[in-house]
């Protein structure tokens, strides 16, 4: 990345006017001593410029060395494209072992595509390369017909490994009818079963989003979940908090060790975006959690980053640069939806007042504070004024709509949500208006509930014009079982006329996209700490073209 696409975090004592002047500094400051306190080794470690298929950066492992299906976490497809579909498996016969059972040699894998589950009729094939670090594979097979499904499969030496269905988007002018996609986020492995995940992939579906916190850094006592671990993990592998490269890369083999998991991204294409969890617990940009040098910190960012673009299907585009990798990126599904995928974490301010549930003040009120950094609140807003699409779509992480969490006045908000930065969202919402966006839609994960929002275009005025809505997905797994009103659910809903719906439930969301409303559903499991929690439409709404707000369907 460019310098201009790093955006930092206030520093107490700026004022506003030097604030994007001294934010630079620091990023350029904290940039120098990364790479002083890192030295050779860790540029090693976290180089991404791959060689090419077929160089001989490093031998090449004879197939038949290979004594273990190295297929054990499973496949999947991102970001689909018209005409292109990007291919992902990572190599690891003994996946919770730190090299995963292969030497550090390169392995040759083959992969095709077909327009059939049995691969009668292949229409692609090709080799890639599993680099020695730590194996992973992305495959871009392009010069594909927009708007269809194909099946996918990658094989390594005598070993095959499970099927994959995909599809590409459709051509980008064309006039698409309808879409329907997935939600999902917060998928904590010890505090239970992925049953959801179970269900979503039967849904039909075309596409899935990840709104973040795809595993979770914290230290686990590994006989205190909700769940058992896996046969052969390490004694102390979940034990302690993921802080190295290694760490984050056994903590993803975990999480892909789930059946369930692995048989979504089997079953749909993901677009993935992170949160704060797959690094550390609401970091702002080069600010940690704790009291840990900014220098510091980016070597474990750096390693974050390196582990989720190794097991995440991410194209090249999203390779990682040391400590930073540009995430929001813009997809589209013909002249439909337009989808502008955010990073809302790693270029933020840093969070006001100690973060938490605070009155709102001078701090947070701060018309310079950013939740996206100032290149990608361009980058959004310009998409949006180049945008033919009907509806425009954002995925993202944290709660955009106004939360109080009291009746009276001042009420309390969340310093980690949008609410924290009211300035941004203002400048987003203005931006919004001024590009004429009539069908605003706005994807959130994060806070373990499914809520429902009209995105009004002055919160403080309910008879303000709606310019949109949010639809908010629960955890898959994330505050363990949950309940259907939790305690909270009269305070809030007495305390934001624009809330709609709130249902505290572990699941995912479905939303139908068409040429004249759109439909969300809301579905819930009874309970993931024990397995087979039948699935459940909680509540279903909808928001027409041209007249937005929730309505129940």
């Amino acid at each position: 990345m460019t310098p201009a696409n790093h955006q930092g975090h206030n520093r107490p004592g700026t004022t506003p006017s030097h604030a994007p002047e001294l934010r630079a500094a620091a990023r350029h400051l904290g940039r120098r001593r990364f790479l002083t306190v890192t030295g050779a080794a860790a540029a090693l470690a976290f180089s991404v410029n791959l060689p090419s298929a077929g160089t001989a950066s490093a031998a090449e492992l004879d197939p038949a060395q290979l004594t273990g299906d190295p297929f054990t976490l499973g496949v999947a497809s991102g970001d689909p494209q018209p005409g292109s579909v990007l291919l992902w498996t990572r190599l690891a016969p003994v996946p919770y072992q730190a090299d995963s059972g292969l030497p550090a040699k390169r392995v040759d894998v083959s992969w095709e595509l077909a327009l059939d589950e049995r691969f009668r009729r292949v229409v692609r094939r090709g080799r890639a390369t599993a680099h020695p670090e730590f194996h992973p594979v992305h495959v871009e097979v392009d010069h594909l017909a927009p708007g269809h499904v194909y099946y996918y499969r990658f094989r390594a030496g005598r070993y095959v490994s499970p099927a994959g269905r995909t599809r590409t988007a459709p051509a980008q002018r064309s006039r698409v009818s309808d879409l329907t996609f997935g939600l999902v986020s917060c998928q904590r492995y010890d505090q239970g079963y992925y049953t959801a995940y179970k269900h979503l992939a039967q849904e039909d579906v075309d596409v899935v989003f990840h709104l973040g916190d795809y595993l979770y850094e914290y230290a686990v006592n590994s006989s205190g979940g909700s769940r058992a671990y896996p046969a052969g993990t390490l004694p102390d592998l979940f034990d302690r908090e993921t802080v190295t490269l290694e760490d984050y890369r056994l903590r993803y083999a975990l999480y892909k060790s789930d059946p369930d998991l692995r048989a979504a991204h089997a079953a749909h294409p993901f677009v993935v975006t992170w949160d704060d969890h797959e690094t550390e617990n609401n970091y702002a940009d080069e600010t940690p959690e704790n009291s840990v040098p900014p220098e510091e910190f980016l070597i474990r960012r750096a390693a974050a980053y390196r582990a989720y673009w190794e097991n995440m299907p991410l194209r090249r585009p999203q390779l990682p640069d040391g400590p930073d990798l540009k995430l929001y990126r813009r997809l589209h599904w013909g002249r439909l939806a337009q989808f502008d995928v955010l990073d809302t974490r790693q270029y933020r301010s840093n969070q006001a007042y100690g973060d938490g549930w605070q009155f709102p003040g001078p701090e947070s009120e701060d018309p310079s504070r950013t939740l996206t950094g100032d290149t990608q609140e361009r980058w959004l807003i310009n998409g949006w004024h180049r945008s033919d699409a009907l509806w425009n779509v954002v995925p993202q992480q944290v709660t955009f709509s106004r939360r109080f969490n009291s009746t009276s006045t001042p009420s309390k908000v969340s310093m980690d949500s949008w609410d924290g930065y009211p300035a941004s969202r203002e400048r987003v919402l203005a931006g919004a208006q001024a590009a004429g966006v009539e069908n605003l839609m706005v994807l959130t994960g994060d806070v373990h509930v499914h809520y429902g929002f009209d995105i009004k275009r002055d919160f403080d005025d309910p008879g303000s014009r709606t310019l949109g809505t949010e639809i908010v997905t629960t955890s898959v797994t994330s505050g363990r079982d949950g309940s259907e009103k939790p305690s909270n659910w009269d305070t809030l809903m007495a305390a934001n006329p624009h809330l709609k719906f709130f249902n505290g439930l572990r699941g995912y969301t479905t939303v139908s996209l068409g040429r004249e409303l759109a439909r969300a559903d809301f579905k819930t499991v009874s309970h993931v700490t024990t397995e087979g929690a039948p699935l459940t439409t909680a509540a279903s709404f909808v928001t027409e073209v041209g007249d937005q707000g929730l309505k129940p369907a």
